[in-house]
C-alpha cells in the first residue's frame, strides 16, 4: 500500500513540477536554515564538556561590592593568587586545585625568530589532573613541574622549530628568561572557553624578575589569576559558598588597614561550573570572549519559526494544488477508498517531499557552512551533527514536520464529496479559506517581526559609530610597551618625534577601547582629615602626553605637565568623578587635596567625559595619574598624520628596530580595536537580516500559493465582473485588498511584540539608539510592496485573461 502511495507522490510531483518545485524548495530553504542555526546551537552548547570530569570543575570568581550600600561594580572571572593555597587548605571537598595567568602578549626568541605570542599562559603542574589535554610529547606529570619549563601546542613548536624535534630545546621569553621545552601538545579544541598556545611552568613566577615569589603567597590584589578546582560527585556549591565569607574575614583582615568593614563586606568569592562559562558568563574578565545563552535562544526561536513558515507553505501549496486533484480524490472515493486510507496516502506524500527536502538541506548545508563560518567568525562544521543523539532527531524531523505540513491538507482534501467532485460542483468552504488566511498572517507576522529586529539592529550600530566619543581615535597606532625600554624612553621619543609624520608618542596602563577595571581605593579630604570614599573611581596610570595624543579635552584646570616638578603626585579626573566624589562643580574639584592608592597629591585638572569602553558600559568616574618610576606601562600610543601612513609606520618600525632589536615589532591602528568592539553586533545584524530575507522569501512562497488558491475559486467572478467593464486595476486592487488587509493584521500584533524584544536588546547598551515609529512604518510597507508583487503575478494574470474560457460553462 504504501509503494502505491508513493509511486502516485511522485507522479504527481512530475505532472505538477512547478507547484512540486515550490513546495520542495520552501521546505529545503527551511530545513536548510534550521540545520545550519542547529550546528551553531550544538556547538555552543558542547563548549568544555569534552573533559571528562568537566561536571565536577568549577571555576573560582571574585566579586567587588561597596561595603556600605553593597552595589556592586566589579566581576572577576579571576581571584589574587594568595587565596589559592589557603583554599585547598581549608576546603576538604576540593580534590585538585589548578592555576592559571595570562601572561599575554609574552615576546618569545629562538635563534633569529621572533614573536609576541598570544595566549600565552603561566600554568601549575595540577593543570593535567583537572583538563584533558593530549599530549604529544613529554610526561604531563613533570613537563610543569620545575621552573623555566614550557610547554607548546603542536602549531608553535612547528612555527619555531619546524620538523625538528623540539624537546629539550631553550627558547628565551621576555629577553630575560630562558626556558627549556618539556612538552608538545595538541591544541585546545575549538569548543574550549580559552585555547593556550604556550604554557609555561608557573613556578617560574616565583623569580622576581618574572613576579616574585612573596607576590604570589602574600598578594589579595592582583587578580589575574585564573583558578580552576576538582570536586568529587554530588558536590553541593552553595555550602562551599556559604563558607567563603568566614573564609575571607579569616585571611584578609588587615590587608587593608584597620576600618569599621569586614573583608567579606567588599568582597564575595563565587564558584562557576565549568560548562557554565562559555554562554552564561560575562565578567569584567574572561580568559576569551564569550558566547551568550541568550543569542542561543533567539536564534532558535528563529529557526522554529522558519521551519513553522516553511511548514505552513506546504499546507497552503497543498490545498491551492486541491482543486487540481479533486477528480483524482473523488474517483479513488467512488470505488471504495475510506477517507483515513486518503489521509494516509496525503501524508505519505508529504514526508516523502520532507526527506526529500532534508536529503537536499544537508548538502545546501555542507555547501553554505564554510562561506557562513567566514561571514559570522564561527567555526562550524558538519560533523557537529553527527553525534547519535542529534542523528536521532534529525531523522525523526521529516517525520514531525511532514505529518505537521501534511495533517491540514489531508483532512482538507479527504473530506471533498465525490459526488459534488465528479459532477464539478466543487468549491473550497469559507472556513477552509478562513484557516489559510490565519497562517499567512502568522507567516507574515513573523516576517515583519525580523524586519523590525534587523532595522534596530543596524540603527543601533549606525548610532555607535556616528556618537561622539569624545576623543580622536583616528590615525593612531597602538602597540604593547616592553619595561626594557623605560630607562631610554626620552631617547626613543625624541629619534620618534624628529620625523614630522609623528605627531605624538605616549605611554598608559590601558588604551581606549580596553576595559577599565583598576582601582586602588581613594580618599578626599572632608574637614581636616583624609576621609575614604566608596567609588569605584577607575585608574590609567599614564604620561604627559597622553591627553595631547587622544585629542581629550581638559574642561576646568589644566594637564598633567613636565614644567610642574609636583605633577609626579598630580590628578586629572573626569566629569564623572567629580560628580560622584561630591564636589559641587568642576571648579570646585580643582585644587582639592585627594588621596589615591596611598599616595596623596592634588586635583590639577578636570576633563570631558569620553567612552574609554564599549558603548555597552556607561561613562565610569576615571582618573589619570603617572606611574611611578614607569613601572605600570603596558601600552604605547602614536598619533600620525594622515597623509603620510606608510613612512610614519617605517619611522615606528626603524625606531622600534634601534632601541628593542630583540623585541617583535607588532602594531594596531586603534579605530580597529574600536571596531572590534561591536563584532557581535555586527554579526548579529548580518544573521538576522539573512533570516529576515530567508522568512520573507518562505512567506512569499506562501502567499503565491494562498492567492492562486483563492483566485481561482474566483475566476467564474473575475469573468462576470469583466464583462460588466471592470478594469484590469480595478480587478487587481479588488484582488489584492483581502491579502492587503492580512498584511495589516499582521503587523499590528507584529509591532508591540518587535518592540518589547528589541527594547530589551538595547538595554544591553548603556548608550543606545531610540525605537523610532518609522522603523515600524518600514517593516509593513516594505512587507506589503513584498506581498502585492507576489499577489500581482496571480491577479493581473486573471484579470487580463479571456472571461469567455471563464464563463462557458455557465
Amino acid at each position: 500500500m504504501l509503494r502505491n502511495y508513493f509511486k502516485i507522490a511522485f507522479r504527481n510531483m512530475l505532472k505538477y513540477k512547478f507547484i512540486s518545485f515550490i513546495n520542495l524548495f520552501g521546505l529545503t530553504v527551511g530545513l536548510t536554515c534550521c540545520l545550519l542555526i542547529a550546528t551553531y546551537i550544538i556547538n555552543e552548547l558542547s563548549y568544555d564538556k569534552y573533559h571528562k570530569n568537566a561536571k565536577n570543575i568549577y571555576r573560582i570568581t571574585r566579586l567587588f561590592r561597596n561595603p556600605e550600600t553593597g552595589d556592586k561594580f566589579l566581576n572577576l572571572g579571576t581571584i589574587a593568587p594568595a587565596f589559592g593555597p589557603y583554599l585547598i587548605n581549608d576546603f576538604k571537598d576540593i580534590k585538585v586545585m589548578t592555576r592559571m595567568i595570562d601572561y599575554s602578549p609574552m615576546p618569545i626568541k629562538y635563534e633569529e625568530k621572533k614573536f609576541n605570542e598570544r595566549d600565552a599562559y603561566f600554568a601549575d603542574e595540577h593543570l593535567f589532573d583537572v583538563f584533558d589535554v593530549d599530549m604529544v610529547k613529554g610526561n604531563p606529570a613533570l613537563a610543569l613541574k620545575d621552573p623555566y619549563c614550557v610547554m607548546l601546542s603542536e602549531n608553535i613548536a612547528k612555527k619555531y622549530f619546524g620538523s625538528d624535534d623540539p624537546m629539550n630545546k631553550v627558547i628565551r621569553m621576555n629577553n630575560q628568561t630562558n626556558l627549556k621545552v618539556t612538552g608538545v601538545y595538541k591544541a585546545f579544541p575549538a569548543n574550549s572557553h580559552m585555547h593556550p598556545a604556550l604554557l609555561v611552568s608557573f613556578n617560574t613566577l616565583k623569580d622576581s624578575v618574572v613576579y616574585g615569589e612573596e607576590n604570589l603567597r602574600t598578594s589579595f590584589s592582583n587578580n589575574s589569576f585564573f583558578t580552576y578546582i576538582l570536586v568529587p560527585d554530588h558536590f553541593d556549591p552553595k555550602k562551599m559558598e556559604a563558607q567563603f565569607p568566614n573564609f575571607l574575614d579569616k585571611y584578609m583582615t588587615g590587608q587593608n588597614g584597620p576600618g569599621k568593614f569586614k573583608p567579606s563586606q567588599g568582597t564575595t568569592l563565587n564558584l562557576q561550573k565549568l560548562t557554565d562559562i562559555h554562554l552564561r558568563s560575562h565578567l569584567d574578565y574572561e580568559a576569551e570572549e564569550n558566547g551568550d545563552i541568550n543569542r542561543v535562544y533567539i536564534f532558535s526561536a528563529i529557526a522554529f519559526f522558519i521551519l513553522l513558515i516553511a511548514c505552513i507553505n506546504y499546507m497552503n501549496l497543498s490545498t491551492a494544488r486541491s482543486a487540481l486533484r479533486a477528480r483524482e480524490i473523488g474517483i479513488r472515493k467512488a470505488i471504495g477508498a475510506e477517507r483515513k486510507e486518503i489521509i494516509t496516502q496525503f501524508l505519505s506524500e508529504s514526508v516523502l517531499v520532507t526527506w526529500l527536502s532534508m536529503v537536499l538541506a544537508f548538502g545546501f548545508t555542507w555547501l553554505i557552512l564554510p562561506w557562513l563560518n567566514k561571514v559570522s567568525g564561527q567555526n562550524l562544521h558538519i560533523t557537529t551533527l553527527a553525534s547519535p543523539g542529534v542523528i536521532v532527531t534529525i531523522l525523526l524531523v521529516p517525520f514531525v514536520v511532514g505529518l505537521v505540513s501534511g495533517i491540514y491538507p489531508a483532512l482538507f482534501m479527504s473530506s471533498f464529496q465525490p459526488v459534488k467532485v465528479l459532477k464539478g460542483l466543487f468549491k473550497a468552504g469559507g472556513a477552509n479559506i478562513s484557516f489559510r488566511k490565519v497562517l499567512v498572517t502568522i507567516q507574515f507576522f513573523i516576517s515583519i517581526i525580523l524586519i523590525i529586529c534587523t532595522s534596530i539592529v543596524f540603527s543601533q550600530l549606525r548610532y555607535m559609530q556616528k556618537k561622539s566619543l569624545g576623543y580622536d581615535k583616528d590615525h593612531i597606532v597602538t602597540m604593547g610597551y616592553s619595561a626594557a625600554l623605560t630607562p631610554m624612553y626620552n631617547s626613543f621619543r625624541n629619534d620618534m618625534l624628529a620625523n614630522s609624520a609623528i605627531k605624538s608618542v605616549a605611554v598608559s596602563s590601558r588604551i581606549p577601547t580596553g576595559r577599565l577595571l583598576d582601582n586602588m581605593g581613594t580618599k578626599i579630604n572632608r574637614g581636616d582629615s583624609m576621609t575614604p570614599v566608596n567609588i569605584d573611581l577607575k585608574m590609567v596610570m599614564a604620561d604627559y602626553d597622553f591627553m595631547k595624543t587622544y585629542g581629550f579635552k581638559i574642561v576646568k584646570g589644566r594637564v598633567i605637565s613636565r614644567e610642574y616638578g609636583t605633577d609626579t603626585t598630580g590628578y586629572m579626573i573626569n566629569e564623572t568623578a567629580v560628580r560622584d566624589l561630591g564636589f559641587k562643580s568642576n571648579d570646585d574639584a580643582v585644587g582639592k587635596d585627594l588621596e589615591y592608592g596611598g599616595t596623596k597629591g592634588k586635583i590639577v585638572g578636570v576633563f570631558n567625559d569620553f567612552h574609554f569602553e564599549s558603548m555597552h558600559q556607561a561613562i565610569a568616574p576615571m582618573i589619570l595619574l603617572l606611574s611611578p618610576q614607569g613601572g605600570y606601562y603596558n601600552y604605547l600610543s602614536v598619533k600620525i598624520a594622515g597623509s603620510n601612513i606608510s613612512g610614519a609606520l617605517e619611522t615606528i618600525r626603524n625606531t622600534w628596530n634601534k632601541y628593542l632589536p630583540d623585541y617583535p615589532f607588532e602594531y594596531k591602528f586603534l579605530d580597529e580595536d574600536y571596531g572590534k568592539l561591536y563584532t557581535s553586533e555586527k554579526r548579529q545584524e548580518f544573521l538576522f537580516t539573512m533570516f529576515a530575507c530567508i522568512a520573507i522569501f518562505i512567506a512569499c512562497l506562501g502567499l503565491f500559493g494562498l492567492s492562486a488558491f483563492a483566485i481561482t475559486q474566483r475566476i467564474k467572478e473575475i469573468g462576470v465582473r469583466k464583462v460588466l467593464g471592470a478594469s484590469t486595476p480595478n480587478l487587481v486592487g479588488l484582488l489584492s485588498k483581502d491579502f492587503m488587509i492580512l498584511v495589516a493584521i499582521s503587523a499590528l500584533f507584529a509591532f508591540p511584540t518587535a518592540w518589547f524584544a528589541m527594547h530589551k536588546w538595547l538595554q544591553d547598551f548603556a548608550y543606545r539608539t531610540s525605537i523610532s515609529i518609522w522603523v515600524f512604518v518600514f517593516a509593513a510597507v516594505l512587507a506589503a510592496i513584498v506581498a502585492l508583487a507576489t499577489i500581482s503575478f496571480h491577479a493581473i494574470k486573471a484579470a487580463i485573461a479571456n472571461p469567455v474560457k471563464a464563463l462557458r460553462s455557465e
